[in-house]
């Protein structure tokens, strides 16, 4: 699928309707179909019934809040077999807890309300080449051997990961971000060089993203394995398998 396509669907599961009217009528302007649901429970059931290609997913809902739907859809989806859709979670709290315990979830992108549409539908572009990308890698990529740097291999071909012999589930972003690092390694990256190579953003306004991010594959990966260089950004230091 391509982001030019009308096709795309959006499932918004959003309690606020002028919000979700908003976003509604800003990606059908782009040609692509938009279904909201109003609170947890049917976010959820309209998630397993439409496998929608993205979902825009507020925090705090009636019900069960987006925490809590992002962790039953991602359940739902690897029960079924079917592909992850990208979730970019909505919160009217700037808090970087939350933004972590989403990202912990599953969510691939986070923003913080009030926000630009026109940023909204360019992140969730980026997320959708980002699918692209994954389904197309078990073709292009096949022949690819994996990325062995210490007790860290990367198989980029299935898009798996594992360090000392286990298997780590990482989110599309994660994984992405984490082969940008894995392809210089020990090399210091900018925050805005990753920005541009994994979020394919041209400014610096995502770098608390980048920081996020970082967080989510330590916790998943370990604190050791991603050096931070204060004021510049992070270098991936691969330790003995």
């Amino acid at each position: 699928m391509s982001t030019a396509q009308p096709h795309t669907s959006v499932l918004i599961v959003e309690d606020e309707p002028e919000i979700a009217a908003q976003i509604a009528r800003r990606l059908q302007a782009e040609g692509w179909s938009a279904h909201i649901a109003d609170d947890g429970p049917s976010g959820v059931e309209a998630a397993a019934t439409l496998r929608p290609d993205l979902i825009v997913l507020d925090v705090m809902l009636p019900g069960i809040d987006g925490l809590e739907v992002c962790r039953r859809i991602q359940a739902e989806q690897a029960t079924s077999g079917h592909p992850a859709a990208p979730v970019l979670m909505l919160t009217a709290r700037d808090d970087e807890t939350d933004m972590l315990i989403g990202l912990g979830v599953g969510a691939d992108d986070y923003m913080t309300k009030p926000f630009s549409m026109r940023e909204l539908l360019a992140r969730l572009k980026v997320l959708l080449r980002r699918v692209e990308r994954s389904r197309q890698a078990p073709t292009t990529g096949s022949g690819e051997p994996p990325m062995v740097l210490g007790d860290l291999v990367i198989d980029r071909a299935a898009r798996r990961v594992n360090r000392s012999g286990g298997e780590a589930h990482l989110t599309p972003t994660e994984f992405d971000l984490l082969v940008c690092l894995a392809q210089s390694p020990r090399t210091v990256l900018s925050r805005e060089r990753l920005l541009a190579e994994v979020w394919d953003w041209a400014d610096a306004s995502g770098t608390r993203t980048v920081d996020s991010h970082v967080k989510a594959l330590r916790r998943k990966l370990g604190s050791d394995l991603i050096r931070t260089v204060h004021g510049v950004g992070y270098a991936l230091e691969p330790t003995a398998g």
